[in-house]
């Protein structure tokens, strides 16, 4: 999956938005404010995964612990195309959702989250 790939899959999630917090060349998908997946000036991409993911992600080699964000149990794939469309837009889809459950209830219904 390339950067508009992403972005696609990602701004088709419930109240995602794209912002550019470090740069033009970096791309941050949010909800609520709240970041969930991150493409880098070199297109390979960061996303929030749940702790249980990210041991078998890192333990495994698939993923790399993303910088900055590894303790907050982020990965790091350099190279997107290498994973399947559909595995990765699952996984934005599960970061979208870790990231919507720690929003408040009253933002969560403002965005329509249920």
């Amino acid at each position: 999956m390339d950067r508009a790939g992403i972005g696609r899959v990602c701004l088709a999630l419930p109240g995602a938005t794209l912002d550019h917090p470090f740069g033009d060349d970096h791309d941050a998908y949010k909800v609520g404010g709240k970041m969930f997946v991150m493409v880098g000036e070199q297109g390979g991409v960061s996303f929030k995964v749940s702790d249980i993911a990210y041991e078998v992600l890192t333990g495994e080699g698939r993923a790399r612990p993303a910088p900055y964000m590894a303790r907050a149990k982020w990965v790091n794939l350099p190279d997107p195309s290498a994973w399947p469309d559909d595995e990765l837009a699952e996984h934005f889809a599960i970061a979208h959702s870790i990231i919507a459950a720690k929003l408040t209830r009253k933002l969560r219904a403002e965005l329509g989250l249920g």
